[in-house]
């Protein structure tokens, strides 16, 4: 009989440790990662690296795993591999992969979405879509397919401002599923969300907690204003093919892409390396065009006026507008009026704003608008300070509202005004913390025209704008949400703040 009592307390005991971690699993929704990987590593990219960040937040699916690695092994070995490698496809085919990358969404409108895919059959595409709890299906057929060439599939035809799920479809399995949210009807009253980062720097892409509470968030869209996927890869177009197959067959990057529509704009790392635009020395314009084209291939930007480069767009009461800061500071040094945009791009800029009907305009930079920070080093004021005073001059003359200015590169996140001589403000909200990485100091020496400041290493983070244009004036509200779906920081921007008075 004592021998059954002492059994019976450590099978209860047992039971209590087991529920307990059962429990306390349940309450946090935070999963530490496996495998700390860091900035510098991360530029190194090499493929033990590589492997650790495959594995940093939980070892993946065998298979997939597999295949990246197989994968992996082919690109780094054959400089002019490219997806529809042969040794590339039969690796897809023996890891049972019939999808190697995507769905990506993007170009979301009132009545359409477009689902970017990358497959590894030839057998057709089919994408069934329905209104979320709804029974009636659309579905939408792509014959023609290449094994590794990306696939643009539009679901068009939709309701303006309707909740949908889908499902993708091939040799008769489910390979996908995603949800997403068309945009109102232009002019119409709504509440709109639109999230927004930069720095993911390979690192942030793989974690689950950040994504989870960009997903909890639902915003309508998203953008991401560079240092993403590559890292530092310079001429090696090989090896940004690596880096991107690497985001694709992350978990956590795969249910923000499949689920919320993404607009991109690249920076220094994604472009060539460190700090580095235009043609730099020892590279050629055929470099240019190959990182141009590979960057075109991998993303679901819009189109408009220089395909996937820059770019933009109206999402209900949005104007999404994200230049190049890289690749157009060509025969233009430092300081040089140009030498940020290129005087092209920048009358482009101008027109863009002038036309747009859309209350807000949310203009991105790769770099920082301002020079608070160290002091500016990479900014658009330091590399064309006159051609920046030229567009900010533009925005009072023509008065055009509701202009704000979001901006990454420098790691950690800041909130800043840029006064004008006329007594009005621009608001630049930097959102370089995707990562978690260190970077320079989250406060400026001059704190007078400074909001707020984190250091890179303090807080993963995302930034938010609520657009309201429900009541009489519309107005913009800030966010930085963390991780942990803390809100750090709210701003509250009424649209008299947003309205130029230039003399």
């Amino acid at each position: 009989m004592k021998n059954y009592t002492i059994l019976f307390q450590w099978c209860f005991f047992l039971f209590l440790i087991i529920f307990n971690n059962i429990y306390l699993s349940a309450a946090s929704d935070t999963i530490p990662p496996r495998h700390e990987v860091t900035l510098p590593e991360a530029h190194i990219g090499n493929p033990e690296i590589d492997t650790k960040l495959l594995d940093s937040y939980g070892r993946l699916p065998e298979n997939i795993r597999q295949f990246y690695l197989d994968a992996r092994a082919v690109f780094s070995g054959n400089p002019e591999a490219d997806f529809t490698h042969p040794e590339i496809i039969e690796a897809a085919r023996k890891h049972d992969m019939l999808l190697m990358g995507g769905p990506l969404l993007g170009k979301l409108s009132q009545n359409r979405v477009v689902i970017w895919l990358r497959p590894s059959t030839s057998n057709p595409l089919i994408v069934e879509v329905k209104e979320s709890g709804g029974i009636g299906e659309k579905s939408f057929v792509k014959n023609s397919v290449e094994p590794g060439v990306e696939q643009n599939i539009v679901l068009n035809g939709l309701t303006p401002d309707t909740e949908y799920e889908y499902a993708v479809y091939t040799d008769y399995r489910t390979i996908a599923k995603g949800n997403f949210t068309t945009a109102p009807v232009s002019g119409e009253k709504d509440i709109f969300r639109l999230a927004f980062g930069s720095c993911f720097h390979k690192i942030g892409l793989h974690n689950p907690n950040l994504i989870h509470q960009i997903l909890k968030r639902e915003p309508r869209a998203m953008m991401l204003l560079g240092d993403i996927a590559v890292d530092d890869r310079e001429d090696r177009i090989n090896m940004h093919r690596s880096d991107y197959l690497l985001r694709d067959v992350s978990k956590a990057w795969s249910d923000l892409a499949a689920n919320v529509p993404l607009y991109t704009s690249w920076d220094d790392h994604d472009y060539f390396n460190n700090d580095l635009g235009g043609i730099p020395e020892g590279f050629t314009a055929a470099d240019r065009e190959a990182v141009r084209k590979v960057w075109q291939e991998n993303w679901n930007n819009p189109e408009n006026p220089n395909p996937g480069i820059y770019f933009s767009t109206r999402i209900g009461p949005v104007e999404v507008i994200m230049p190049d800061t890289r690749s157009l500071r060509e025969n233009k040094r430092r300081g040089e009026y140009g030498a940020y945009l290129g005087a092209e791009q920048l009358n482009w800029l101008k027109e863009t704003l002038k036309k747009s009907e859309a209350p807000f305009k949310v203009i991105s930079s790769g770099t920082m608008w301002s020079d608070y920070i160290t002091p500016g080093k990479d900014s658009w004021g330091t590399w064309d300070k006159e051609g920046r005073e030229e567009l900010f001059h533009f925005i009072g003359a023509e008065n055009i509202s509701g202009v704000l200015l979001v901006s990454g590169d420098r790691h950690g996140t800041r909130g800043f005004t840029i006064p004008r001589p006329s007594g009005f403000s621009f608001y630049e909200f930097q959102v370089a913390s995707l990562g978690g990485v260190p970077g320079p100091p989250a406060m400026a020496k001059d704190t007078s025209s400074q909001l707020f400041g984190y250091h890179g290493t303090d807080k993963i983070a995302f930034g938010e704008f609520t657009f309201d244009t429900t009541g009489n004036k519309p107005s913009a509200i800030f966010r930085l949400i963390d991780e942990h779906g803390n809100i750090l920081e709210e701003h509250n921007l009424a649209y008299h703040k947003l309205t130029p008075a230039e003399k």
